[in-house]
């Protein structure tokens, strides 16, 4: 995962927002169970991951998606030491970031033994920002979301910022929504990166209504062109939070990258943001 560019939010849409009821922002903040990419704890999962995982537990948060490591999906512990050890803590792991390669009937399985739901392929499988490509893509995660479904998981897709550059006038994401099955292929939506691209997740609420059940929440810092604490950078949080159930999100990953201090301090003051809503 690279830095994320930024791109301030410009739309009608937000001054409509502020006429809708201040409870209703409190409520669905204060029900949600907010999870955390482990991309965000990457060194200290890496360091003691069991440690960590305590660390993440103590600031509230409820669920867990994994990412790519040095030491594996799992920072070195088995599937179901990861499993376990976020059961203890009152976790537990949903979500995972994957490759989608020859090594993908592995991850399937690791995944089936750590309890995940999710599956989600972190980057595009080949190059060529073509529509034709983007077809031929989408028919392997047709696939690859057919093979998760056998084992009772569910196949993804995480999103950058390139998917939102267009050919003759198409918009590649939109290619990649189109010609997936939605069934099959559950897109979860990088907000940071969709306003680096310069689109509204909004405007993909609203075309692909439900098909987003998993966002990244991520605030951008347009000036030094890095991620943020919640407040600080160009992402209408408020705004998102009230269009969740147009978007049919499910799962909710805070994920930052860069930091004021560290990890744990960022992600306590993202936590008291969303409760003080």
């Amino acid at each position: 995962m690279n830095t994320r560019r930024k791109f301030i939010i410009n739309t009608g849409l937000l001054s409509a927002a502020t006429v809708l009821l201040p409870q209703i922002t409190m409520a669905t903040t204060k029900k949600s169970s907010y999870g955390v990419q482990l991309y965000s704890f990457r060194t200290d999962m890496l360091a003691n991951p069991m440690k960590t995982l305590e660390k993440i537990a103590n600031l509230g948060f409820k669920e867990i998606e994994s990412a790519g490591s040095s030491k594996g999906y799992y920072y070195g512990l088995t599937p179901a030491q990861m499993r376990t050890a976020c059961k203890d803590l009152g976790m537990k792991l949903t979500s995972g970031h994957v490759h989608l390669d020859e090594k993908f009937e592995q991850t399937m399985a690791d995944a089936v033994a750590s309890g995940q739901e999710y599956l989600i392929c972190s980057s595009l499988p080949s190059d060529g920002q073509t529509i034709d490509n983007y077809k031929k893509v989408a028919e392997q995660f047709n696939i690859a979301g057919e093979a998760c479904n056998k084992l009772g998981l569910k196949f993804g897709y995480h999103n950058h910022e390139y998917e939102f550059e267009s050919e003759n006038g198409e918009v590649l994401y939109d290619v990649l929504m189109d010609n997936t099955q939605k069934e099959l292929v559950h897109m979860e939506l990088d907000l940071g990166w969709v306003v680096v691209a310069g689109k509204d997740p909004l405007h993909y609420f609203e075309k692909y209504q439900g098909r987003f059940p998993l966002w990244h929440l991520k605030d951008m810092n347009m000036h030094e062109k890095v991620s943020t604490e919640f407040g600080k950078g160009v992402l209408d949080i408020d705004l998102m939070l009230k269009n969740k159930e147009l978007s049919g999100v499910k799962h909710i990953y805070i994920e930052q990258e860069e930091y004021a201090s560290t990890p744990a301090e960022s992600m306590q003051h993202n936590m008291n943001f969303l409760k003080n809503l």
